[in-house]
């Protein structure tokens, strides 16, 4: 027998028939008949009916409340029971109504709608799901990385120089001092190597390109990896395959029920992702490109789930011009790298790939390319003094998140986008 005065939680409920318990959480709907009011409460575990004689309380939807009564078993309500005989405590009243109804099944709401009133639209379940998907995504990256002998760690956001990538910058005023906001965790991850061997990271990164499309955002999650003492890309590409594997797992496992509510249908990852070079899917498409578009990706997600049954395709050996000057060549074809790009149903999921390693060459790949040495001085340093053969990738958590649930619009899978016209809320 539970305390009467300790929380239940909707999901919990079928386990505590017959007897008196609290439970909290909003008023997600009220349905007034002529002798009963069904009061329907929301928590973070789902949806709990209450039963109420004659018209019940009359309280506007999203009111927090506390109600207690009796477990009641009755198979036409959520998960076959239902409390009775309850008496209901308001927690908070409303000030104001929701921007739309958040007990409908459908979001009817046009997307800056619910991106302007997020704090309270992101109730809706079907909106919190990505989310939870999301959390579930983080938290298998984390585990299949901590079980593969990773260390996790994190840098900082605030660096000195814009020499990352070819990516614009976010400017600003550190103290009187010209800082930025990092386009990503590579450099220092890099250089963790060489005190720890594996790390990774999950964390924000800024990149200042105006593109205003579906699939870009300023601001988004990074879920970095690098390790050490490999042998070529290969290796880092077997790390990720189970890192992938290990955030569906976890999907299913944590957010199975969000994932239900989304229809989600979570992938098969093969036990090895089928890889094509990409000078062979230059030939494939019949265009010779230094890049791949977005229909190029489509085309070839198309044609590995055709030829080798695989929702996942390694796309390996891009043109070293496309990739940072700290991306390791293919050996015997040095106008191509050991890097690759993972692509997930259409879209270029990860980038990765092995990276220099040693002093003299980084300051050769700098020559090559025409730039000066004194920008990346405190990066070199690391080389200097001895680091092992080394790659790692970075996969976007927002992307993962809108591919996996089929969300049109990435902006759907961050709580509060940060892109080129929205800075709030």
């Amino acid at each position: 027998m539970i305390h009467p005065t300790t929380r239940v939680l909707a999901a919990e409920l079928p386990g505590h028939v017959g007897e008196s318990v609290e439970i909290s959480g909003w008023l997600h709907r009220r349905r007034a008949l002529k002798s009963v009011t069904f009061l329907v409460i929301r928590d973070r575990s789902g949806l709990a009916q209450v039963v109420t004689t004659g018209a019940g309380p009359n309280l506007p939807e999203e009111t927090v409340l506390r109600i207690r009564g009796t477990v009641t078993a009755n198979p036409q309500a959520p998960a076959g029971v239902e409390l009775t005989a309850p008496t209901v405590e308001v927690l908070s009243s409303l000030a104001g109504a929701p921007p739309f109804s958040l007990f409908r099944p459908t979001v009817e709401a046009a997307l800056p709608v619910v991106l302007d009133g997020a704090p309270v639209t992101l109730r809706h379940p079907r909106l919190s799901a990505l989310h939870r998907v999301s959390a579930a995504s983080v938290a298998g990256f984390r585990a299949t990385l901590d079980g593969l002998g990773f260390t996790e760690i994190h840098t900082p956001k605030v660096v000195s120089s814009a020499t990352e990538s070819g990516a614009d910058v976010f400017a600003l005023d550190w103290f009187g001092r010209e800082a930025y906001l990092a386009q990503s965790p590579q450099f220092f991850k890099q250089a963790m190597v060489g005190v720890f061997e594996r790390v990774y990271e999950t964390g924000p990164v800024f990149r200042a390109e105006p593109h205003d499309t579906a699939r870009h955002l300023a601001q988004y999650t990074s879920l970095d990896a690098e390790l050490g003492f490999i042998a070529d890309h290969r290796e880092v590409m077997a790390v990720l395959r189970e890192v992938v594997a290990g955030m569906v797992a976890s999907v299913a496992e944590r957010a199975g029920a969000a994932a239900d509510l989304l229809e989600v249908e979570l992938p098969d990852v093969p036990a090895e992702i089928p890889q094509l070079h990409f000078a062979e899917a230059m030939r494939l498409l019949g265009v010779d490109e230094p890049d791949l578009a977005p229909a190029h990706e489509r085309w070839l997600s198309e044609w590995a789930l055709r030829e080798h049954g695989s929702e996942f395709l390694f796309v390996v050996g891009y043109p070293m011009r496309k990739r940072p000057f700290y991306t390791h060549p293919e050996p015997g074809r040095p106008e191509y790298s050991n890097s690759f790009d993972l692509l997930f149903r259409g879209l270029e999921l990860v980038t990765g790939g092995q990276r220099l390693h040693r002093y003299e060459d980084y300051l050769a790949a700098l020559a090559a390319r025409g730039e000066p040495v004194g920008p990346y001085e405190g990066y070199l340093r690391s080389f200097a003094h001895g680091m092992p053969p080394h790659g790692g990738f970075a996969l976007g958590l927002e992307r993962w998140t809108a591919r996996l649930t089929g969300t049109d619009n990435i902006r759907r899978t961050t709580l509060f986008p940060r892109d080129l016209h929205r800075l709030t809320p």
